[in-house]
């Protein structure tokens, strides 16, 4: 027989873990300014460009300086002359996108020599606010529709277990995007809508397993269930963690750019919605249970005294005066109180 494994044992130590990750990676995001948005999100001009000789960021930066809202990225391996250049739009300056290509180009030729323009693209202040708003609607509607879909196929409890799981999911992997300064750029946003369906993926399958166990092991309690059902996913879950890591990992060492900022998102993505289905789901659909439990125990326990109170005992009639103390005569003392009180009528007769 398969080795239980005690998930639920250290639930409240790994759940303190995540909250205290998930603050420490935020607070440093704000603390460095917040997220470092690209040219997606960010209304301004973004150009790759060539230079004939090489070159450190620090000294693209430095020919460039005095431009405001600056950004440079080397693109391409070590010994690459490519590099990303991103520039926030400033709207007091009349034709912002001209007069800006025109000012990179040439402090970048008098500083290196040739420069390759070889990509620009410009997004305008209207289209990033539109697309930051588009893109938190769209992913609230997801969650909507997600837990309404848990919610039909299994239960409430289970539903929001879930999305609890899955809003862990997204505030870790932004806050670690944020905290490492990474490009918070389209590519950001398909990650994290990935690690959303595959961690929900390895969630809805231990979940499958509990509602399943739940009717077949029935001389268990609801913390035993999710033990054995956590180490019966825990090799199909593990197998497929692993190979898409591999798959993965290989891209982030290929990969340069966006394509490597995507991958690294994805890493971190499938690691810890991984350990979220393990442990974070299972621990809130736990406390639902627990607590659901206590509040029926809680009714069950107070309807006998309910009942006993509602007995309430009827009142007791009033104590009827003290009737006056029974004498008890003789026949002969009552033949004699008569006989009396016929001589004293006879005498008051005679007196009339």
């Amino acid at each position: 027989m398969e080795k239980v494994i005690n998930f639920t044992k250290s639930r409240f130590i790994f759940l303190t873990v995540s909250v205290v990750l998930i603050i420490a990676f935020w607070a440093g995001t704000f603390a460095q300014g917040g997220f470092n948005f690209g040219i997606d999100f960010r209304a301004g001009l973004s150009q790759r460009v060539s230079l004939s000789s090489e070159a450190s960021i620090a000294e693209v930066k430095d020919a460039l300086d005095g431009i405001a809202a600056l950004q440079v990225q080397t693109v391409g391996g070590s010994d690459s002359n490519d590099y990303m250049i991103r520039v926030g739009v400033d709207e007091s300056v009349k034709d912002f996108q001209d007069v800006t290509e025109r000012l990179i180009k040439e402090r970048l030729t008098d500083a290196f020599g040739s420069v390759t323009v070889q990509s620009t693209e410009f997004v305008g202040a209207r289209f990033a606010s539109n697309l930051s708003s588009q893109t938190v609607f769209l992913t609230l509607v997801a969650m909507a529709l997600i837990l309404i879909y848990i919610w039909f196929r299994f239960k409430l409890n289970y539903a929001v277990s879930a999305i609890v799981a899955i809003i862990h999911d997204v505030l870790f992997l932004m806050g670690f995007i944020g905290v490492m300064q990474l490009e918070f750029s389209t590519a950001t946003i398909a990650a994290v809508l990935t690690i959303i369906g595959y961690s929900l993926n390895d969630t809805i399958v231990i979940f499958d397993r509990i509602r399943e166990n739940t009717r077949l092991v029935k001389d268990k309690t609801f913390k035993d269930v999710i033990n054995i059902s956590v180490t019966q996913s825990l090799s199909r879950t593990l197998i497929t963690s692993a190979t898409t890591l591999v798959a993965v990992l290989f891209i982030f060492v290929i990969g340069t750019g966006t394509i490597q900022t995507f991958a690294l998102s994805l890493i971190v993505g499938v690691l810890v919605g991984t350990y979220s289905s393990i442990y974070i789901a299972s621990t809130v659909l736990l406390g639902w249970h627990d607590s659901a439990a206590k509040k029926i125990k809680a009714k069950v326990t107070a309807a006998p005294k309910a009942e006993e109170e509602k007995k309430v005992e009827a009142p007791k009639p009033a104590a009827a005066k003290k009737a006056a103390p029974v004498v008890k005569q003789s026949a002969e003392e009552i033949a004699e109180a008569t006989a009396k009180k016929k001589k004293s009528k006879e005498k008051k007769k005679k007196k009339k």
